[in-house]
C-alpha cells in the first residue's frame, strides 16, 4: 500500500533506529549518522509475541520508553523513497501496534538538529511489560524465539551495535551476560 506525502513532514526525512533497525533496517537510505533524542530511553519493556518470541513463551525486546535520553542511528532517506520506507515500517514495528509512530527532534554528531521519524512503546499496551529486574529481563531474552529468531541474538546484536557506537549501556550488558547463562 503506497500512502499519500503528508505535508507536515520534514523537508529532509530521517529515521532514529534504537534497536533492530540499527542493523537491519530494510529500507534505502542516503546517510546513516549517530543521533540523540532527549525525553525517551532505550528499554527492554515489549514483550515480543511474533518475532522473538511466541505467546505461550514470549521473549523480550527493545522498546522507546519514556525518560532519559537515547543514543542511536539517524537514517536520511531519499525523498522519492519516503512513502515506501513508511509503509515498510509501519508494516514491520506495526504489527500489534505496540509501537506509536513519533516525530522527534535528534541531535546529530556533526551537530545537525533534525526531525526523526521512531516509535515509542505504548504503556497502555498488553505486550508492555514496564519496569522489571535484570534477572527477570534475562529470563524473558533467553527464553525467546520468533519469527526472527532467538531474543538473545536480537539483544546481542543490539548490544555489538550499541558499544560501536561508543554507547554505555551497562544494564543491557548485564542481561545479555545473565541469559546467555540461562540459555547454556
Amino acid at each position: 500500500m503506497r500512502l499519500m506525502m503528508n505535508t507536515d513532514f520534514p523537508d529532509e526525512f530521517w529515521v532514529f533506529a534504537y534497536g533492530s533497525l540499527m542493523w537491519d533496517p530494510g529500507f534505502a537510505y542516503e546517510e546513516v549518522v549517530a543521533g540523540h533524542i532527549e525525553g525517551y530511553q532505550r528499554s527492554l519493556s515489549v514483550l515480543s509475541t511474533i518475532y522473538r518470541g511466541t505467546p505461550e513463551q514470549p521473549g523480550l525486546v527493545l522498546g522507546l520508553d519514556q525518560g532519559g535520553s537515547c543514543c542511536g542511528l539517524t537514517f536520511r532517506v531519499a525523498p522519492d523513497n519516503v512513502n515506501d520506507t513508511i509503509a515498510y515500517l509501519d508494516e514491520r514495528e506495526q504489527v500489534t501496534k505496540v509501537y506509536c509512530p513519533h516525530f522527534f527532534d535528534t541531535k546529530l554528531k556533526d551537530g545537525r538538529v533534525v526531525k526523526a521519524y521512531t516509535f515509542v512503546v505504548r504503556r497502555e499496551h498488553d505486550q508492555y511489560a514496564g519496569v522489571m529486574s535484570l534477572e527477570e529481563q534475562a529470563r524473558l531474552v533467553a527464553q525467546g524465539v520468533g519469527h526472527k529468531g532467538p531474543a538473545i541474538d536480537y539483544l546481542a546484536s543490539t548490544v555489538g551495535h550499541i558499544d560501536a557506537l561508543g554507547i554505555t549501556d551497562t544494564d543491557l550488558h548485564k542481561v545479555l551476560k545473565l541469559a546467555r547463562k540461562l540459555a547454556t
